[in-house]
């Protein structure tokens, strides 16, 4: 038991030592304002793909629906 106290009593000890070594959460970034610019441009470009996608998939859906229906009353 004795030796069990003795264990916590050091881990409890180095514990608090151990966060002082750890790293900061702080990124430090250099990539500057046109690396932002850049990536902002990149992701206008995604989404003017995007849209016309979804909009091409949504007349398709509704092509596939009309169709079922037109069957159905035949």
């Amino acid at each position: 038991m004795k030796t069990l106290t003795t264990l916590f009593a050091a881990v409890a000890g180095i514990a608090p030592a151990a966060t002082a070594f750890a790293a900061s959460g702080a990124r430090e970034d250099n990539s500057g304002i046109y690396s932002t610019i850049f990536l902002g441009l990149c992701a206008l470009i995604v989404v003017g793909q995007l849209v016309p996608a979804a909009m091409v998939m949504l007349g398709f859906a509704k092509g596939i629906r009309k169709e079922t229906k037109a069957t159905e009353h035949a």
